[in-house]
């Protein structure tokens, strides 16, 4: 029997050692953020917050209101971006369309850089319903990354090259900014001259390029000079004139500064960027030039967030706009189940937003004014109370974000409840009355997606990922790295702690960031250091009348893969859902979509997700259906398609008419060689087990192959005797069978197990096809699954990735390995519906290693697969 779990268990695994790669790019992160915070710390050394404020309040009201024009042009020319990029893969779509889509994705990705957030999940969503496929949508999201990085070199380039002598601009010589300035200009150059002359595909590791042409590669450029360029006006109008550095010059620095951000891999590159900008200018006094960066990210980054939050919200309600307009009821019904594949990033990116914005606005001074009025109002007590829970608010805010992003009710409903808390704490312990209204939307949109946060798993079950840590982390340290810079100048007594006064923001800073410390550590101790169960590698007690409930009541045929006994279980701890999947080297492959109810199998693939992260292994899921990409997106997961599934529909199949002609001969020629057909029961199939046996093995014999596993059948008496058996006899012996995977809403019928002995007649398998169909359309399926061509329908275009090509060939010339275009052709002559199956894989260069670690598991080993 298979091995069993249960979502409760934490399995442990051989290559849990290998983790520490999975921390290196948050560690990184978190180094990068450190130092930025002690260069930030050193400038600022004789200057306060204070100085900050007031700088940021001096800004004229024209400039401010220029760059918030020049913020609406860039991202006007960012959603351009997409528009070429559709272009690009030979699509149209309406541009209204498309520029919501960009405008939401670059909302999202320019404030938090994290791609579980923002990226190709947000984008498939929007562009699936403009007709995209997957694979197209992800080169869409790759070219309108190279056009950025276009124009990145570009103007970084030209402005090393062109800037002032005696400039500082990335503290180089003039000689050595010149040089630098060329090189980054060549290779651009040299791009772009491929772009729109070359006639061959470039490789760039697991993609193949294929050229623009002219007329995509010019505007490429221009766009991405225009919108850098923009953008960085943006910020140039909001600087003082004390600047003394020309246009020109100022491009270098944002274009160092935007690229020093990305690679930071820093949410949002908060702190790398305005730390470049401040030792590229050291004529503005340090206060100055801070305020100017803050201004900047509030009209270019968190504006255009929450302008995108709505616009995403609206976005979904136009496309259900019909069924509002059926049902005529409130708002808090139209979030129906097309908005859950993007309500729980948004909600968690503004979550997580939110919690931010908590704790540093605990940890920095309340505003004089109004700290005057509140004491006429608020008593003491209350006051530091509010202080205090606002803080706390803000990190469980935190920590409630990736619950969130996993749809958890209990998440839902804790984080409804401390917005409403975070609401009323900001106005009591300072009338942070613009605090106060951000969380109030906040809390209206999450109201509003109720619907969306179904899961009901336990938020002290989940482990949180190396990258949430470090986002975590830095949002954390941020705020204390503020608390002590603004209150440097009171100078630190064991006293602090226990004073108690309306204007002693220094002493509710303190224990304020005492309590997040405490809060955080206590939730990370529990989170890490919880115990892990050692993994069930010995197979344990299932209970068969559980198992078999579940595979009957699916409405998939494969679900009946997980009584094949080679594979383990992950349940889901109410007992009506699981995951088959088995081991092969770091490789975890699952077969399949998770089975069970939909609001189960969401979890279950987080739970899958987590468990592999936390032994070090891979994630895989194998054959998976179009309706789950989003959730394997989702789940931090690329896709590549692997072949098309044939389906049969039943009601349809017949064999009279001109076009069943050759159906009709095939089935007769067996008859007239004396062929029947019949359904066997389980319970009658032991006394011809034996002669099926000698079947199996003579069909092996022939084939000169050994038998498979895992997603494909394998002679095993205990599990022939689970299923009915279609058999073929001539003269009364058996001559073929195959084990019926039926289910029991009668969705849908299919074979596992098939084998013919040499003395068949020819043409045994298509006569058992037929007559297999025949029974079920009596017996009312709806389906009947043929199984899947694997390679089939892979792109072969230019511009596909080059594992989709590589299997394209090989679909095309590979006969002599394996019959892929013959599968297919034979297939075919029943006339179904194909439908397109995937690999849910980690990207990049673990593909390779993937794909054998699945060769390897099905082939039942090296050695197998090496065989023929």
């Amino acid at each position: 029997m298979p091995s069993i779990e249960t979502t409760a268990d934490s399995p442990d695994h051989p290559s849990a050692g290998r983790n520490w790669p999975r921390w290196l790019v948050p560690l990184f992160s978190v180094v990068v953020f450190t130092m930025v915070a002690v260069v930030v710390h050193r400038e600022l050394a004789a200057h306060s917050l204070k100085d900050i404020a007031l700088a940021l309040r001096s800004i004229p009201t024209d400039s401010i209101l220029g760059a918030a024009i020049l913020t609406v042009a860039s991202y006007v020319l960012l959603t351009l971006y997409d528009y070429l990029g559709i272009r690009y893969v030979g699509k149209q779509a309406p541009y209204p369309r498309v520029a919501l889509a960009s405008f939401i994705a670059y909302a999202f990705g320019h404030n938090l850089g994290v791609a579980a957030f923002t990226g190709t999940a947000v984008r498939y969503r929007m562009y699936s319903a403009m007709g995209l496929a997957t694979l197209e949508v992800a080169i869409v999201v790759s070219f309108c990354a190279t056009t950025t990085a276009v124009g990145l070199g570009l103007v970084g380039g030209t402005a090393l090259i062109f800037a002032t002598p005696g400039t500082t601009t990335i503290h180089l010589g003039h000689v050595w900014s010149q040089l630098v300035g060329w090189i980054v200009i060549g290779l651009v150059l040299a791009y772009l001259a491929w772009a729109s002359l070359a006639r061959r595909s470039a490789f760039l590791g697991a993609w193949e390029l294929r050229p623009p042409g002219t007329r995509i590669a010019l505007p490429q450029a221009v766009l991405a000079v225009a919108e850098l360029s923009v953008a960085a006006g943006a910020l140039w109008l909001l600087m003082p004139a004390s600047a003394e550095i020309d246009f020109l010059t100022f491009l270098g620095v944002f274009a160092i500064g935007v690229s020093g951000g990305v690679v930071s891999q820093v949410p949002g590159g908060l702190g790398v960027f305005e730390a470049i900008v401040l030792l590229a200018i050291p004529r503005v006094p340090v206060p100055t030039l801070l305020g100017t960066l803050i201004a900047f990210r509030v009209i270019y980054y968190l504006l255009p967030l929450m302008v995108a939050a709505v616009g995403l919200l609206a976005h979904e309600l136009f496309l259900q706009r019909r069924t509002i307009g059926r049902t005529g009821k409130t708002a808090s019904v139209w979030i129906t189940p097309m908005l859950l594949p993007v309500a729980p990033q948004l909600l968690a990116a503004l979550v997580f937003v939110a919690g931010a914005v908590l704790l540093v606005s605990g940890a920095t001074p309340s505003v004089d004014s109004r700290i005057h009025l509140i004491r006429a109002v608020v008593p003491l007590p209350l006051l530091e109370v509010s202080h205090l829970a606002g803080s706390v608010i803000g990190v469980g805010l935190l920590i409630l974000a990736r619950g969130l992003m996993r749809r958890q009710s209990g998440a839902y409903h804790i984080t409804l409840w401390l917005l409403l808390a975070g609401v009323v704490a900001s106005l009591l312990k300072g009338f942070d009355v613009e605090e106060a209204l951000f969380l109030g939307v906040v809390l209206a949109l999450l109201r509003l997606s109720r619907p969306a946060f179904y899961r009901p798993s336990s938020l002290l079950s989940q482990r949180f990922t190396p990258g949430w840590l470090a986002g975590v982390g830095i949002i954390v340290g941020l705020s204390i790295w503020l608390g002590m810079l603004a209150y440097r100048h009171v100078p630190y007594e064991n006293e602090l702690w226990w004073t108690f006064a309306t204007h002693s923001d220094a002493p509710r800073m303190l224990r304020a960031s005492l309590a997040v410390i405490v809060v955080l550590a206590g939730f990370l101790a529990m989170n890490l250091l919880r115990p892990a169960n050692p993994h069930k590698s010995a197979a344990a007690a299932v209970d068969p009348h559980q198992l078999r409930k579940i595979v009957t009541h699916s409405s998939v045929s494969v679900a009946n893969a997980a009584l094949s006994g080679d594979k383990r279980l992950l349940f889901h701890p109410a007992g009506d859902a699981f995951v088959m999947y088995q081991v092969s080297g770091r490789s975890w492959i699952a077969l399949g979509d998770p089975v069970g109810p939909a609001e189960r199998c969401e979890e279950l693939a987080w739970n899958f997700r987590e468990r592999v992260d936390q032994a070090g292994g891979r994630a895989v899921f194998y054959q998976v259906t179009t309706a789950n990409l989003p959730l394997y997106l989702d789940l931090g997961l690329s896709l590549m398609k692997i072949g098309e599934e044939a389906r049969v529909r039943l009601a349809d199949f017949a064999l009279q008419g001109s076009a069943r002609a050759d159906l009709r001969q095939a089935h007769r020629r067996p008859e007239r060689a004396g062929a029947s057909f019949e359904i066997l029961a389980p319970e009658n199939l032991d006394a011809l087990l034996p002669g099926l046996r000698r079947i199996s093995d003579l069909w092996l014999e022939e084939k000169a192959t050994a038998e498979k596993g895992f997603s494909l059948g394998a002679f095993a008496e205990n599990y022939l005797r689970q299923f009915p058996i279609a058999l073929v006899r001539v003269g009364g012996a058996p001559v073929a069978f195959a084990n019926l995977w039926p289910t029991a809403s009668r969705e849908e019928l299919s074979v596992d197990l098939m084998r013919f002995s040499p003395d068949a007649p020819n043409g045994t398998m298509d006569y058992l096809f037929i007559e297999l169909m025949l029974w079920g359309k009596s017996q009312d399926y709806r389906w009947f699954n043929l199984g899947m061509a694997p390679l089939s329908g892979l792109e072969t275009r230019a511009l596909a990735p080059i594992w989709q090509r590589l299997g394209g060939f090989v679909y095309r010339h590979g006969e002599a390995f394996y019959n892929f275009e013959g599968l297919r052709r034979y297939k075919s002559k029943f006339d179904p519906q194909w439908e397109p199956r995937y690999l849910a894989s980690p990207r990049g260069l673990q593909l390779p290693a993937v794909l054998l670690d699945l060769s390897t598991l099905i082939s039942g080993g090296v050695r197998e697969l090496l065989a023929k």
